[in-house]
């Protein structure tokens, strides 16, 4: 028996790029699937640092507002609209990728495209792991394939304390690659300690500067991986050896990337950005459902996140404020259903 869309959903709006303060939380219209799409009653959605990107009009869809934001959760496919995966679906539990042209994913009710915003979950994941076994996993996973095809075998991570970053550390173990951890508290230097990294550097420290300098050259990286930009970018590249690379993949300093002429003209050092999306687009199909079958068996382990609270849909607002407060110690999910 199909279960009965209601007409209205509560759902977490933005009206303007102003951060948490643009939020306000109403009833809209359920959205109906087109060609190709599925409509998924959502079960969970965590909050991303890409997600306050987006908040603050700085990733890379800029919808107009009002909209509902959230990059990705998971949920039921309990309609479809018309196309032959859409009947594949129907019914399916997945994990949803919001692509910026519909609403995301802070809401009772989501439409996604059957081509790669939704994607099947394995009956051993709970819809919990699902709802944040996209853009993390996914990338976590990314970042290994790219330092085994650079035939690197040692990286640098920051901020390394993250979710994100920890799954980067148990990949990077299990391949044999050293990772360089810096982070921005003694007491992330800590956990990414009693979580067994070797190398963890804190970027608030006097002495900073010369420890990853002293570091890079002695594991020979020639690859950053930097989610912060601003000034510790150009850090990045002043600790490194000539012919390396900062990978930026996130601003949570707010700021433009830095480089000086020095590092990219006469140490021929560069700088370049990483987008999950992208990245995923440019694989086929196979590769796609490949790297997500093996994600989702990692997810109880070295892809595995920790969710610190749950909120009800109602309390989104509050939800990302103490997120925006606290980034690190585990995910914050939101539950529009419960």
């Amino acid at each position: 028996m199909n279960e009965r869309i209601p007409d209205e959903m509560i759902a977490v709006v933005l009206h303007s790029y102003e951060g948490p303060g643009g939020l306000r939380v109403e009833r809209r219209p359920v959205p109906s699937p087109g060609r190709d799409e599925v409509l998924v009653k959502v079960a969970a959605s965590p909050i991303n640092p890409s997600d306050l990107a987006v908040l603050h009009g700085r990733y890379g869809f800029r919808p107009d507002p009002p909209f509902v934001p959230g990059g990705e959760g998971s949920g039921t496919v309990v309609a479809v609209g018309p196309g032959a995966m859409g009947r594949y679906f129907q019914g399916r539990r997945v994990a949803c990728l919001w692509d910026g042209r519909r609403d995301g994913a802070w809401a009772q009710y989501m439409v996604v495209s059957t081509k790669g915003g939704a994607l099947p979950l394995r009956e051993s994941v709970s819809l919990e792991q699902g709802a944040t076994s996209v853009i993390n996993p996914l990338t976590a996973s990314a970042f290994i394939e790219i330092a085994k095809k650079g035939g690197h075998k040692a990286i640098v991570l920051s901020p390394a304390a993250s979710s994100l970053g920890r799954m980067v550390n148990r990949l990077a173990s299990g391949e044999g690659i050293e990772v360089i951890n810096v982070v921005r508290r003694d007491a992330q230097v800590e956990l990414l300690r009693q979580q067994g990294a070797s190398i963890v550097l804190n970027s608030s420290d006097s002495g900073f500067d010369e420890a990853l300098r002293d570091a890079c050259h002695q594991y020979d990286v020639h690859l950053a991986l930097d989610a912060v930009a601003g000034e510790l970018t150009a850090r990045l590249l002043r600790a490194l050896p000539s012919h390396s690379k900062v990978t930026v993949f996130g601003a949570l300093s707010f700021e433009p990337a830095q480089a000086t002429p020095g590092q990219l003209i006469f140490e021929n050092k560069s700088v370049d950005g990483f987008w999950l999306g992208p990245f995923i687009t440019s694989k086929n199909l196979v590769q796609t459902m490949l790297m997500w079958r093996r994600a989702q068996k990692l997810l109880s382990t070295d892809l595995k996140s920790d969710i610190r609270a749950e909120y009800p849909l109602e309390d989104a607002p509050r939800a990302v404020e103490e997120y925006v407060s606290q980034m690190t110690g585990g995910k914050l999910l939101l539950r529009p259903n419960e």
